[in-house]
């Protein structure tokens, strides 16, 4: 396994979009975030060698599907392209993997991790090694996306300004299902805030204690929400409620009693 030859073939595959677009700028920033927060997990959980290297090599190419969603739809809505089972196909339908990675040693393990890592419910994996993988994308990728959420501009992922999004109100589905301790389904979102909300709800999807040790060290949870101002008061009221009940999920969920 060669992460760093696995690099070049990608830096080669995005020469064919272009760069200067604010969207694949942003994903291809995600891609190197989430590589970057697979080695930081991996580091903290004491995963050997072969396992630090896969998670990689999983990392880099679990958002490749998004290049071409860019270039079709300009969106990253869900409705308009699976770029999970996009990227599955074109890495192992049209044999693309093995550009990145001549063995096929790990290919079934690449390939469910990627296929289900933006899923709403990581379900159907039984072989431990593979699940431990698909578990580490899905983390990695959140915990980068709090970076996104943190710095990216707002126009360019969530549809509005700051101020626009925090004028709107949140769904009374999505309050119940975030106060539930539930994630937030794409197609119960309908206002800008609920998009907001669901960005927070994904840390009730997170695996692995570790994954919650850093969003709480970095103070995540009230970091995202207090990007948006609030300034409809049932709004503010109903992000006090979840931002405390998030934390308090974040600060206890998976330690030891």
């Amino acid at each position: 396994m060669d992460y760093s030859r696995a690099r070049e073939v990608f830096e080669q595959y995005l020469n064919g979009y272009d760069r200067k677009d604010g969207k694949v700028r942003l994903k291809i920033t995600h891609t190197y975030g989430v590589v970057a927060q697979s080695t930081a997990l991996a580091k903290r959980m004491r995963l050997g060698e072969e396992d630090t290297q896969l998670a990689w090599i999983i990392a880099l190419l679990h958002d490749i599907g998004r290049f071409e969603q860019l270039r079709r739809f300009d969106s990253f809505l869900p409705e308009t392209m699976d770029h999970a089972a996009y990227g599955v196909e074109l890495l192992f339908g049209e044999g693309m993997i093995r550009d990145f990675l001549p063995e096929d040693t790990w290919d079934g393990i690449i390939r469910t991790a990627i296929a289900k890592h933006s899923d709403y419910r990581l379900e159907g994996v039984e072989d431990p090694r593979t699940l431990l993988h698909a578990r580490l994308i899905r983390d990695a990728d959140k915990l980068d996306n709090c970076r996104v959420k943190l710095e990216d501009p707002l126009e360019t992922f969530a549809g509005g300004t700051a101020e626009e999004i925090g004028a709107q109100k949140i769904s009374p589905k999505v309050k119940a299902e975030v106060m539930a301790g539930k994630s937030i389904l794409s197609s119960d979102r309908v206002t800008l805030m609920d998009f907001w909300v669901s960005y927070l709800a994904y840390f009730y999807d997170l695996n692995f204690r570790e994954s919650l040790d850093i969003v709480e060290e970095r103070d995540y949870v009230r970091r995202i929400a207090g990007r948006i101002p609030c300034s409809d008061p049932e709004t503010a009221r109903s992000m006090e409620e979840i931002v405390g009940a998030l934390t308090a999920y974040v600060h206890s969920h998976g330690k030891s009693k």
